[in-house]
This record gives structure tokens, sequence and C-alpha cells, in this order.
């Protein structure tokens, strides 16, 4: 049991599996200074390294992620108390007993309680100090001829020797789960619109119904940025074969959405880790509100908006065209993105198949590498 605080690093990732395929790289670079794949084993000459690395910042010790999390602490005499000291029955095995009933899938079982959001609450992550492999400032290349370890840990030691914490208090996880919230179920639903029509058939009922629906979804997501003055123009069939310039009449919206959730934030005020955090998530809204609002306009421009558009009917080729750019659309957007939230089983799978499966698989990913 802690006693106060605890001041921990985490390494992100599946850094406390023991292979020498990259699991355990940042740990390296930390500890040594280098990437020594050849001492993935060597776990007692790593966390003693790391501890004397961290003595200076006064680091309790590091966080790091298996089957579940784990905390190597350096000095168990300092911030934590003994519970008890119990004798308890050993977990393992016999060689006869068959492997349904190991202990090691009840620890996969156990791990996975924290696999979804919020995760290990028991841990606060201080965001204001995420040092990335993704900064391309810090690290320019991941070619290993090219790659800036001196900076890496130049930039954490940075981050640890902060007197004060000079951030500008915006709650970085509660903002990435606002977008991944008002996004996630919606995109994936477009999805399964788009996947239905394509297997329902082309009658032209089926059609028109399913894009008028997409449409409906898509609006949706926009319709906190659509403005009353935001309407197409008048447009002819020479007009709808200009190209991009069509959905100009649709900018203002994308703006608006690609800006609400971070237009009022002052850059000059953020850690360089904030930076980074910041343009993650401005990246993303763009290219989320980019893809949503020209697949939005373009249903509009097609005619199955149900609150603009053209008076006629819409043409059935014009929509099977349509709804097959939306699928590239969609498909693209979210294989760009590759949210955690859409690894799943579909439809979703029984206890008995996630004790089986999930358990054999991972323990088949860490003795074969990923």
């Amino acid at each position: 049991m802690t006693t106060r605080p605890l001041n921990v690093v985490y390494f992100d990732g599946t850094s406390a599996a023991k292979l020498s395929s990259g699991t355990l790289d940042s740990q390296d670079i930390v500890a040594w200074g280098n990437v020594r794949p050849e001492w993935s084993f060597d776990e007692l000459n790593r966390i003693t390294a790391l501890c004397d690395w961290g003595r200076e910042y006064n680091i309790d010790g590091f966080m790091r992620m298996e089957m579940s999390f784990e905390i190597m602490l350096c000095n168990f005499t300092s911030g934590v108390r003994v519970v008890s000291f119990s004798n308890i029955v050993d977990p393992v095995m016999p060689r006869s007993t068959s492997s349904k009933f190991s202990p090691t899938f009840e620890v996969i079982y156990a791990g996975s309680w924290h696999n979804r959001y919020p995760g290990e609450t028991r841990i606060q992550l201080d965001l204001s100090g995420l040092v990335s492999f993704y900064d391309t400032e810090l690290v320019p290349s991941l070619v290993p001829a090219r790659f800036g370890k001196k900076r890496v840990r130049a930039r954490l030691g940075e981050v640890l020797s902060r007197t004060a914490v000079r951030s500008t208090g915006i709650d970085w996880p509660t903002l990435i789960r606002v977008v991944v919230d008002r996004y996630s179920e919606r995109l994936e639903l477009v999805r399964y619109l788009l996947k239905s029509a394509e297997t329902n058939g082309y009658d032209q009922d089926s059609v028109i119904d399913y894009a008028i629906k997409t449409q409906v979804q898509l609006r949706h997501m926009l319709m906190p940025y659509i403005l009353v003055d935001v309407f197409p123009p008048l447009l002819d069939a020479e007009t709808k074969e200009a190209g991009s310039d069509v959905l100009d009449w649709a900018r203002p919206v994308y703006k608006l959405c690609a800006t609400t959730h971070t237009g009022t934030f002052r850059e000059d005020t953020m850690t360089s880790s904030e930076q980074v955090l910041f343009d993650a998530v401005r990246g993303t809204m763009r290219e989320i509100c980019r893809i949503v609002t020209k697949m939005w306009g373009s249903g509009v421009l097609a005619g199955v908006d149900q609150f603009m558009g053209t008076d006629s009917e819409p043409d059935v080729e014009t929509i099977q065209n349509l709804m097959k750019t939306w699928r590239e659309d969609i498909d693209g957007l979210m294989a760009w993105l590759d949210w955690s939230v859409w690894v799943k089983c579909r439809p979703a799978c029984g206890p008995e198949v996630f004790l089986r499966d999930d358990a054999v698989n991972y323990i088949h990913e860490l003795t074969h590498g990923y």
C-alpha cells in the first residue's frame, strides 16, 4: 500500500513484454542510452540502470504494461508499507492438468478489466510531460542511424526537472475522450449502413433509402456546425462536374467543425509535450471534419439530404456512384484513425471464446512476436 503519491515514469505500449522486437526500446534508451535487444531478458540490470538514472529526479519507480499493469519500485522502504506477508498456495499447475485451467488465462482475464476506457485509474498520467517518439522535432526519424536517442533522454530529464508544472491546465485525456466519444459510434454506424447497402443489392428503393439514412448520420455529426446561411448554390449538370470547388459553400461548416475543440487554445502557453498533443488533436479533427463535410456536402448535391438540396428525385446511378465514393471515404478515414474502440468481435463473443482464443492468441504473440 502507498503512503504517499509515487512519482513514476510510465512506458506506454506492451513495455513489459521481454521481446527483442522493440517492446523494450524506450526503456533501453533511458537506461543505457542505446537499444539493447540482446538484453531483453536482463530485467535486473535494466531496473537497476533505470533507478540509477531516475535517482536524480526522485523517481520512485517505473510503470509498464503486459497482460496488465505493473510497477517496478526502486525502493521498497520509501512511499509504501507492507499490508501482509502471506504464504499462499503455489499457483503453478501440475503437468497433468489441462491447460484450460492454467493461471495464465486468469492473469490475462484480470488484465482485460483495464482494456477499455478509463483504463487503470489508480495511475494518473501527467500528459503535460509526455515524451513521444511521434514528436518529429524530438525524433526526426526512427531509422537507427538517425534516431535521436540523446534528445529523448534530454527531453525526459527536462520534463522531470520541472520545479513547477508550467502547463495550460487543459484536461487532455478528457478532450481526447470527447473526440472519440463524439465520432467513434457515428462513423461506425455510417460504415455499417454503407456495407449493408452493398450487401442488400442495388434495387432503386434500397439504394436511395440507405443513402438517405447515411446522409442523416452525416448531418447529425455536423449539426452543431451547419450555419443558417450555409446553403448550396443552384448547380447545373456542368457545374456538378467541376471538381472540389463544387463544395466551396460547405467550407464554413468544415472550419467550425475542425476548430471548435482547439480553436481557443494558446500555443505559446503550452509545454513541448502539450504541443504534441495539441497537434494530434487538431490534426485528427481536421481530417475527420474534412471527410465528413465532404461526404455530407456530396449528399446534399446528390439530393439525398432532407433539409436542403434539390426538389427533384435522386438519380439512382448518381446515388450508386456517391455511395461507392462514401465507402472509400469512410474506410479510409477509419483506417487512418485506427481507434482501439473499433477492435472487437463482430458480433460480440461469449466469455468462453475470450478465455480460450484471446489467451492463446496473446501467448502466441509473446512467443512469436507481433
